[in-house]
């Protein structure tokens, strides 16, 4: 069979080589020589690695993907037919860019070979186009104006056949079509480098679905690429030690987890019921549901959504929806992903996210996400924290931490930087604070320290990116802080997590002092955003009257950092002198704070229920005060 699809490629086993990181100081910021660094740590366990090479679960993954290339028949001359195409690809426009750098005139078509290298690696195939996407969301590797140039990089390629794909379908269903189906569209919905996307209604239940199918012959073009791919990455072994600090293979390691998790369509229908489960309670929030015994490895089905693109802002006005307000219903959604959950949807560009016409926000196109581990979310909010209080050292020290440095890099010269990039972000409140401006300034950093940007922070700084574009092209004027602050604050006050209370505690003391005037903030934020997302903000202006008779009133329910507090106070000793500290600070007592406190948060405190649970807590304080006592007396000794 000969695949139309991709031009110069032949349909045997494979596995890729990505772009050599080929270096001229006009692709790049460096004259050197610098590989992906993709992400680890996916839902797949393709990859993982420690520091000095590849786990077992690696290992035996790479085994797999070189049998599968070499088993078939003529392996070897495919191999080195692509090989060749690929050398040849690259090489021609290596010795471009060279030549571009000895005549002088690199700056100058920079537009035209960022252009050139966008369709290259397009043409190269889906394994490249991948890549570029990747390197696309890689401020610490490529320079600002290619990365703007691969932003814009579109899989988009002609469909394969209709009668194709029907075949693939039914191959999965394991029945014909019309047995499941009354109707199909005669055209693809969508058609990218991967698969395309039909909308079909099911026979049973009259309900309309998306089908996702894959590309016949995808898997062995893949393995092809990221074999040859591989093969290339441990000649730039020690390249890549030397400049990223990890070994490139390694790297290719990450990229191809990632690459194969798109392919198993399984693997999105349990992403895809990962995020109902998350979201499940939230009625601001759609996530379509998968259809799972109708899912295969190729085939994806799902309920269809029929919303409006967030590319049409007069389309979301004119169906009643208030763009503010759907706007911080997308940012609270996108936090809850990130901080909350530590799942998060690693591709909401406009074309992923819709308005629905109740006001919700629909997500589709789960074949690629991130997870967070439970001790990297906490050292977001960390940094979230060592922000607030201006602390760059910590702020340097949760760069090491999340990975962006190794664990003997010198951090000292790196804080000064980091104070000057966070106070002329913002340095004109934190109401004209944006990722663009952040990123812009965080890219000359990277290029002076040994920064490395992890896969899945890679993937969290384009989601949080591409987010703020789209609110900004919805709403020039919108504020991304002014909702994720609220959101921040209210976490901080009502989540009974105890590493969260210890946040808490760091951001109302700065250096020994207590910030009455930031727990007055904190509190203040936080009942904002309650009083947001107590009914869908996108609705409200609706009609005003209907809306606030229809809204539940909900409350700050502080009743459990009341309750931590009260046991805080009894049992530990530095808390207790602290908070005394705190009242009688500057020779006087501060009952006027005291009771401003008190007054924002009288209307949303239940007595009765706080002094229950107060109650109920205090065979605990008890028992934590008792140990206290014993191991105060055992040290004693």
């Amino acid at each position: 069979m000969d695949l139309i699809y991709y031009p110069n490629y032949t349909i045997t086993p494979s596995l890729s080589s990505q772009n050599p990181k080929t270096s001229s100081r006009i692709l790049l910021q460096r004259s050197n020589f610098r590989s992906y660094p993709i992400r680890a740590a996916a839902a797949s366990s393709y990859v993982e690695t420690t520091k000095n090479g590849a786990s077992s679960t690696t290992i035996r993954r790479n085994v797999t993907v070189r049998s599968k290339v070499l088993e078939s028949r003529g392996a070897i001359s495919s191999l080195m037919l692509r090989g060749v195409e690929i050398v040849w690809s690259l090489g021609l426009y290596w010795s471009n860019l060279v030549y571009d750098f000895l005549v002088g005139r690199d700056e100058e078509v920079v537009p035209y070979r960022a252009r050139q290298l966008r369709n290259l690696l397009c043409d190269l195939g889906p394994s490249f186009i991948k890549a570029g996407q990747v390197l696309a969301n890689r401020p610490d590797i490529i320079r600002e104006d290619y990365m703007n140039e691969l932003c814009v990089l579109q899989d988009d390629v002609p469909p394969f056949p209709n009668q194709v794909a029907f075949n693939i379908i039914e191959e999965e269903l394991g029945q014909p079509l019309e047995d499941v189906f009354s109707n199909i569209s005669p055209q693809t919905i969508a058609a990218a480098s991967l698969g395309q996307v039909y909308r079909a209604t099911l026979r049973a239940t009259g309900e309309d679905v998306a089908i996702k199918v894959q590309r016949p012959q995808i898997e062995p073009i893949i393995f092809r690429d990221l074999f040859l791919f591989r093969t290339l990455a441990s000649f730039l072994n020690g390249i890549s030690l030397q400049k990223l600090g990890c070994n490139a293979e390694l790297i290719v390691d990450e990229f191809g987890e990632k690459l194969l998790e798109e392919l198993d369509y399984t693997l999105e229908a349990r992403n895809i019921e990962d995020f109902l489960e998350n979201f499940k309670d939230d009625p601001t929030v759609k996530i379509p549901r998968v259809y799972r015994k109708l899912c295969g490895s190729r085939v994806l089905v799902m309920e269809w959504i029929d919303g409006i693109r967030c590319t049409n802002p007069q389309a979301i006005r004119d169906a009643g929806i208030d763009v503010n307000g759907f706007l911080t219903v997308g940012v609270s959604a996108a936090l809850r992903q990130l901080l909350e959950f530590g799942l998060f949807h690693g591709d909401p560009h406009p074309g992923n996210i819709f308005a629905m016409r109740d006001g919700r926000i629909a997500y589709v196109d789960f074949g690629n996400v991130a997870v967070l581990s439970q001790q990297n979310k906490q050292i977001l909010i960390d940094a979230v924290v060592h922000a607030v209080n201006e602390d760059y050292a910590e702020m340097a020290n949760d760069f090491t931490r999340l990975g962006f440095l190794s664990s003997d890099t010198d951090v000292a010269p790196i804080i000064p930087a980091l104070e000057a990039i966070w106070q002329n972000s913002v340095g004109k409140g934190l109401s004209d604070f944006n990722f663009i401006t952040v990123t812009g300034k965080f890219n000359q950093l990277v290029y002076n320290y040994p920064i490395r940007i992890p896969e899945r922070f890679s993937l969290v700084i384009r989601s949080l990116l591409t987010q703020e574009g789209i609110c900004l092209m919805l709403e020039p004027d919108f504020k991304f802080l002014e909702v994720a602050y609220p959101y921040i604050a209210k976490r901080l006050l009502t989540d009974p997590n105890p590493a969260l209370r210890e946040r808490l505690i760091q951001v109302l003391f700065k250096g020994g002092v207590f910030q009455w005037k930031r727990l007055e903030n904190l509190i203040v934020l936080a009942k904002e955003n309650v009083a947001k997302m107590s009914s869908n903000p996108a609705l409200q202006v609706k009609d005003i009257q209907n809306s606030r008779s229809l809204q539940v009133k909900k409350k700050l329910d502080l009743t459990n950092t009341i309750k931590d507090g009260a046991r805080l106070f009894f049992t530990d000793e530095g808390i207790r002198r602290q908070l005394l500290l705190a009242m009688t600070e500057d020779s006087k007592l501060h009952i006027e704070e005291l009771v401003d406190v008190y007054r924002l948060v009288e209307d949303q405190i239940d007595i009765p229920s706080v002094t229950r649970e107060v109650v109920r807590d205090i065979p605990t304080v008890i028992r934590d005060l008792m140990l206290s006592w014993s191991d105060s007396i055992l040290s004693g000794r």
